[in-house]
């Protein structure tokens, strides 16, 4: 089974690297679900990325619901600790299944992963 890490560093809305990321971590379950293990890890702004209660406008893509959708079909999601606490969100409850990390298990993520991308 080929592992793929994809790295988000942008918060949810503002720009669409995290919706690019999640699309693309969908199709690859999707398309190659069967031999591919995806694992998420959200960086910097994205760890907002990993909060409940994501409200948007009809119409309009939700992080939240994607990131439900990519867990529900195995995908590992982890937050990093150092930068939620930077960002005053480190006590706040995650999305069901988004879990704190730090540094060393992204690193052997990096480390044990065939593929990274980054967004």
């Amino acid at each position: 089974m080929q592992k793929i890490l994809i790295i988000i560093n942008d918060a949810p809305y503002g720009t669409e690297k995290a919706y690019n990321a999640l699309r693309m971590a969908m199709t690859l379950q999707k398309e190659h679900g069967e031999t591919v293990e995806v694992k998420i890890f959200l960086l910097a702004d994205a760890v907002f990325c990993g909060l409940p209660s994501q409200n948007t406008p009809g119409g309009y893509y939700n992080i939240e619901r994607m990131l439900k959708s990519v867990i529900q079909k195995g995908a590992e999601v982890k937050s990093c600790g150092g930068c939620s606490e930077a960002r005053g969100i480190d006590k706040l409850p995650l999305i069901e299944g988004v879990k704190i990390s730090n540094m060393k298990e992204f690193a052997l993520w990096t480390v044990e992963c065939n593929k990274v991308l980054s967004f």
